[in-house]
């Protein structure tokens, strides 16, 4: 330790001593230099869960004018900080005690990583000098090491006059080129330790262009441009990179003026409204394998895509490469060819070459043939009429498809509304069904497709935004993070869950295959009465059977903006095993 900069907080003077001498230099610690290296950056919330040895850095926190958002698992709190990123450009915060809270706090800082969504997790830990001597400390743990495998970077802060690097540090990894998961660990002992209070100030440091733009190369463009132009049946496929770019502008002038179809992947439905005549969504299973040249905005060819090879994209084979030719915009150059030869590959921040794009087709770039459009127009309505016929069915017990019929009216006359949705069979027919009409309205699973992030992505949504959060659950989904209920109420928070409520993983009605008395491993308690939790906490609860009682139940929730919970109780044999990725489980039986 420099001990001239840093040493321990003094002891109370006699009035005797300092008797006539000029008053002591003001002092600061460590728990006031985290703080105040956060705010000099604009960080002014965090999401986590007190305890040893960050209770009192959350106290000071609050008194500091900072939100603190307590939860209560660090897993949900991980999830609502690397969304509050997506939303907001900036590293979400995740606070988080040691060893076993960091660990809770581990999976969402995978899931911000592999999702590319900027996030900080600050770790208590304990000692040094106990953690590498293995000697027993609470809670010991190289918590650095264990983070480093699943976060694009990972920093130790030891000494007060670091703590400003070591912010620093961690909001540009975040935020700059691709963004992802940060851990920044800091040791109990650094929290007390004291330092003269202007030497302290001096050392921290504000970020400044924190995510530079990175402009793509003209010949890159040109040719990507090029190949545009060639082409005889084209598609834009836009990822949530292209939301999280916030180019909204841009990215719908390019689509428009260029007249070529698009297709929104999950996150990236709104950014423009899924009602748009240029929208293939109601044409996927057409336009991937005829499409002859497919530009990728911000979206990977990872498994969602089918990795751009196989039947998906008109091989005859699963395991044959299609006949596409690919342009992909990406700010990393590492992303092409990652699964299939990228003739145009296209490097920088979205913004800046969807820019550069649009200046290099000027106006008079000739629009896709008519025969390519029509086709995708005659599909569409075809698959649109079946969809409408579907969901005018008023079946009992409700059906995922009546159920989510209200949804999408009530969403359609909240386009403001954030959607947070969950699930299997919840997840697929959710995003086929419900319109998005604005960007980053839409908030799900992700990459991993994964379940937990329900309660905690309602929290920094609404946290974020101020909007009503309207959260479409399967049961087995809200079960990972359900006990966020309290949290939803203890904040007043604007969230309206609705579980669609089937009984079981899947689906209820599935048997003990072994003929025992215990129920299959994939069904839950008959009845369940969700709801009652959201009472137990003070919000409001709904137990719903038709579609006109869960209408009148969402609308109220919205009128009244009190947290809400309504059990939407749905045919129980109506789900499919792994929803629409049943190839993924290749035993799974079909129903």
């Amino acid at each position: 330790m420099n001990d001239h900069a840093v040493k321990p907080a003094p002891a109370p003077a006699t009035g005797a001593a300092h008797h006539g001498a000029s008053a002591p230099a003001q002092e600061t610690d460590g728990f006031q230099l985290v703080i105040d290296a956060l705010k000099l950056n604009g960080i002014d919330t965090i999401y986590g869960l007190p305890g040893i040895p960050i209770t009192d850095l959350a106290r000071r926190m609050q008194k500091n004018g900072m939100r603190v958002i307590s939860f209560r698992h660090e897993q949900n709190a991980g999830y609502a900080a690397s969304i509050a990123g997506f939303l907001t450009q900036k590293p979400g915060i995740c606070l988080t005690v040691s060893a076993p809270g960091f660990l809770n706090g581990l999976t969402a800082l995978a899931h911000a990583t592999t999702n590319c969504f900027p996030m900080i997790l600050i770790s208590g830990s304990s000692e040094r000098e106990v953690v590498d001597l293995q000697q027993g400390d609470y809670e010991e743990m190289d918590q650095l090491a264990i983070a480093k495998p699943v976060a694009k970077a990972a920093f130790r802060v030891l000494h007060a006059e670091d703590i400003g690097v070591g912010v620093a540090r961690a909001i540009r990894a975040a935020v700059s080129g691709r963004p992802g998961g940060v851990y920044l660990d800091l040791p109990a002992k650094l929290f007390p330790q004291a330092m003269d209070a202007a030497a302290g100030a001096a050392s921290l440091i504000k970020v400044v262009d924190a995510a530079p733009k990175q402009i793509p190369a003209h010949d890159a463009v040109k040719r990507a441009v090029d190949l545009l132009r060639s082409a005889k049946k084209p598609l834009i496929i836009l990822g949530k990179g292209a939301a999280y770019a916030q180019a909204d502008a841009d990215i719908r002038a390019l689509v428009e003026r260029t007249g070529i179809p698009y297709l929104p992947m999950s996150m990236a439905k709104g950014l423009l409204p899924d009602t748009h005549e240029q929208c293939a969504s109601a044409a996927r299973s057409f336009v991937l394998p005829e499409a002859d040249v497919v530009m990728l905005v911000g979206a990977r060819l990872n498994w969602l895509l089918s990795q751009g090879k196989g039947k998906t994209w008109g091989g005859a084979t699963a395991k044959s490469w299609g006949r596409q030719r690919f342009v992909q915009v990406d700010i990393s150059p590492q992303e092409a060819d990652s699964n299939v030869r990228i003739e145009a590959p296209l490097v920088g921040d979205i913004g800046s070459c969807v820019a550069a794009m649009l200046k290099e087709i000027g106006p008079d770039f000739a629009k896709p043939p008519s025969d390519w459009t029509g086709a995708i127009a005659e599909r569409k309505a075809k698959n649109v009429a079946k969809m409408a016929e579907t969901l005018a069915k008023n079946p009992s017990p409700m059906s995922f498809q009546s159920a989510l019929g209200v949804v999408r009216d009530i969403v359609k006359a909240n386009p403001d509304a954030m959607l947070v949705n969950e699930g299997a069979n919840a997840l697929d027919f959710t995003r086929s069904i419900v319109d998005m009409m604005k960007p980053r309205r839409r908030i799900d699973v992700g990459t991993w497709g994964i379940m937990g992030i329900g309660m905690g992505y309602c929290v920094a949504a609404a946290v974020v935004t101020g909007q009503q959060v309207i959260a479409v659950e399967g049961d087995s989904a809200f079960g990972f993070s359900g006990m966020e209920t309290e949290t939803i109420c203890r904040y007043g928070l604007p969230v309206c869950i609705v579980i669609l409520n089937n009984n079981g993983v899947y689906r209820g009605d599935e048997k003990n295959a072994g003929g025992g008395a215990d129920p299959s491993p994939l069904v839950f308690v008959k009845d369940a009465r969700y709801e009652k939790m959201m009472e137990a906490f003070g919000g409001v609860g709904v137990h719903v059977k038709t579609p006109d009682e869960l209408r009148r139940a969402m609308e109220e929730a919205i009128r009244s903006r009190r947290p809400t919970l309504i059990n939407a109780v749905i045919d129980e044999g109506g789900g499919t095993e792994s929803g629409r990725i049943t190839r993924l489980n290749p035993t799974a039986k079909k129903k």
